[in-house]
């Protein structure tokens, strides 16, 4: 596994495809095993592949022994959510994203996939709290910092008028 992942990280076409071609083999022998699993998918996405990485994500959310490490099993939520969201499956891509931020609170990727999924699925307002929810705790900006509790509480009501 550790060469195709060398291969898969080359950047190089020919050799990411290599690494899928083996990762596809090696998960087939090792179908309940969610590390390989996660890595296949992976080696699918960055060929842009996402319908066929897919199957792979879902079983490293799934599968049993061994589990995923902790920063795996949040980089394969964000995957398979940011995947299902480019295949046009808004509400997979809620469902997934809203377990990922639910284990994971403070992951700001994860989160920002999700405020695009609800966008995507019309939930514009709660898209929009939360994502200046994440800017006012993650900016430097300190024209953002200087409004912060100004854009909190603008966030809790986006159609309050005075």
């Amino acid at each position: 596994m550790a060469a195709a992942i060398g291969l898969r990280d080359s950047g190089e076409p020919a050799a990411r495809e290599e690494a899928r071609r083996r990762l596809v083999a090696l998960a087939a022998r090792l179908p309940a095993d969610a590390e390989v699993a996660y890595h296949t998918a992976w080696a699918h996405d960055v060929l842009e592949r996402e319908a066929e990485a897919v199957p792979y994500y879902e079983r490293a959310l799934t599968a049993g022994a061994p589990a995923l490490t902790e920063a795996d099993r949040r980089e394969a939520y964000l995957g398979l959510g940011s995947t299902y969201r480019v295949l046009g499956r808004y509400e997979d891509a809620e469902r997934t994203l809203r377990a990922g931020v639910a284990a994971f609170p403070g992951h700001g990727g994860l989160r920002t996939f999700l405020g695009m999924a609800l966008y995507n699925t019309g939930r514009h307002e709660e898209s929009v709290r939360l994502l200046l929810d994440l800017l006012v705790r993650t900016s430097d900006d300190p024209t953002v910092r200087a409004f912060g509790r100004a854009i909190t509480a603008y966030a809790e009501d986006l159609n309050r008028t005075v």
